[in-house]
């Protein structure tokens, strides 16, 4: 008996087949083979057609069907993770009236500002966790404000991961925590917004049902299960953001265990106990996965942007004939510090851990006779990790101390470089295991749907495969320091 997971990414779709018994993959698929297009109409604007992603999401299927591992027909459950933050529309037949406004668009940031100081700074902070920013909420404002006519169209707005299962059982749901990292929940009053939902005049009929986020959201319908190979009615029972559901991949569920992913975007996530959040909104604080009005578990989350997508930029314009593996392999014949160039890896949108600010990607420094391929792509993944360490020193000005971090064996963490240089940047080992986001969608659908007792059952056996200690911290110091400086002038 096996359990199906469904990772929608910006650059692909990827599933997985864990077994129930092991708890081990035994198949995975990706679609398409290229990376899917952000469609940029305006600078700072970011946007996926949500019928892309599910053609895609039915081809991988089917691709990880022709593998031959395993019986589709012995799938008994399917989980989805999900980036976040996306804005879905449909109307009153589950038809799509726009392409989703994404993660990375920055549209909304001054509606989200304005909401913030009409609201109140310390009402959103203490009752949102967050300013409203340019996360979902804002950007069904957008719409309302700039696209009226659609917007009465609008029979329900949700999420990518929404969307998927919408897809599969004709069933729309929603979860506290899809609704927090949309910013449409209230901590305190754990219920809908009235501030955001009165502040942008939204009737909260546009607002899916919401239920656990680990239960059954709806059944595979007949057409579909026959399109996909799959059983009909088995349930969709777990929907999360990637992040989150990267969290739970790695079994980080506990307060003070922290996970990090460096794919299109780079992000540290810690669990904790408590209503934390950054007075700045630099960083931000989402119910995690095993929220509950009882236990109050929240992930505390840096983003940025540009990782793996400045990894892919400096690649498609620099070496778009080597794979990753060789880049790898010529970043590491550069040394440390790259003989003096700089990468500012921020041109993927406003960064919130810049106070919403766009400086664009930045490479600095630049001696036309000392510099060539292995400094440049060593600089990019150097000017990454300077990112994260930058945004783990506001994680830890808000009380979140991380001894460890756990991360997944894939994207740049596949580069052994990089993850030596995160650890060497950052100061904090790291735990790295094989699991990813499509198995731990499928891990928790296991949970959702009952097959696993709890958490705990779905983790046996769970042991990282590498464990990675700082080595060159006294020679990243005073480079990080100067990366600081070069960041804070563009600023």
């Amino acid at each position: 008996m096996y359990l199906l997971g469904i990772d929608i990414g910006t650059s692909s779709i990827k599933v997985s087949v864990v077994d129930i018994a092991t708890r081990k993959r035994i198949a995975t698929a990706q679609y398409p083979d290229e990376e899917v297009e952000i469609k940029s109409l305006q600078t700072g604007w970011a946007e996926q057609s949500p019928e892309i992603w599910w053609a895609h999401a039915t081809q991988a299927i089917l691709r990880l069907n022709a593998t031959g591992n395993f019986d589709p027909k012995a799938i008994t459950a399917i989980g989805i993770a999900y980036q976040m933050h996306g804005l879905v529309l449909v109307d009153k037949d589950q038809k799509v009236l726009r392409d989703s406004i994404i993660w990375c668009d920055s549209r909304a940031v001054e509606l989200g500002e304005e909401a913030f100081t009409e609201i109140g700074r310390e009402k959103c902070l203490h009752h949102l966790l967050n300013s409203p920013g340019n996360f979902t909420a804002s950007k069904l404002a957008w719409v309302k404000n700039n696209e009226p006519e659609l917007y009465q169209k609008i029979a329900k707005a949700m999420l990518p991961g929404d969307f998927i299962a919408m897809k599969l059982t004709g069933n729309i749901t929603t979860s506290i925590p899809a609704l927090s990292e949309g910013i449409f929940w209230d901590f305190r009053q754990d219920e809908l917004s009235k501030d955001i939902m009165d502040y942008y005049g939204f009737d909260q009929n546009i607002i899916p049902d919401i239920q656990p986020l680990f239960s059954v959201h709806g059944r595979l319908n007949l057409d579909i299960a026959a399109q996909l190979g799959l059983q009909e009615g088995i349930p969709v029972a777990y929907k999360s953001g990637d992040q989150p559901n990267n969290a739970l991949s790695l079994n980080v569920l506990r307060p003070g265990e922290v996970a990090a992913t460096a794919g299109t975007s780079g992000v540290i996530y810690g669990v904790s106990d408590a209503l934390i959040y950054d007075p700045e909104s630099r960083v931000n604080t989402f119910a995690h996965v095993t929220y509950s009005t009882t236990q109050k578990h929240t992930g505390m989350l840096l983003c940025i942007n540009g990782t793996g997508s400045m990894y892919r930029w400096a690649k498609h314009n620099f070496a778009p004939d080597l794979s990753y593996d060789a880049l790898n392999e010529l970043a590491a014949t550069a040394p440390v510090g790259s003989k003096g160039l700089k990468v500012l890896p921020f041109g993927n949108g406003a960064e919130r851990i810049l106070n919403n600010k766009y400086t664009g990607a930045q490479l600095l420094g630049i001696d036309l006779n000392v510099h060539g391929k292995p400094e440049i792509f060593r600089a990019v993944q150097e000017g990454i990790a300077f990112a994260f360490r930058y945004g783990l020193d506001i994680m830890r000005e808000n009380g979140m101390q991380p001894t460890v971090i756990r991360a997944g064996m894939a994207n740049l963490f596949l580069s052994e470089l990089f993850a030596q240089t995160f650890v060497d940047v950052t100061g904090v080992p790291i735990a790295l295991y094989e699991n990813d986001g499509s198995v731990g969608a499928a891990i928790g659908a296991g949970i959702g749907a009952g097959i696993f007792e709890n958490a705990e059952e779905a983790f046996l056996h769970h042991e990282p495969v590498r464990y990675l200690e700082p080595k060159n911290t006294e020679a990243y110091e005073p480079l990080y320091t100067e990366w600081k400086n070069l960041l804070n002038k563009a600023l």
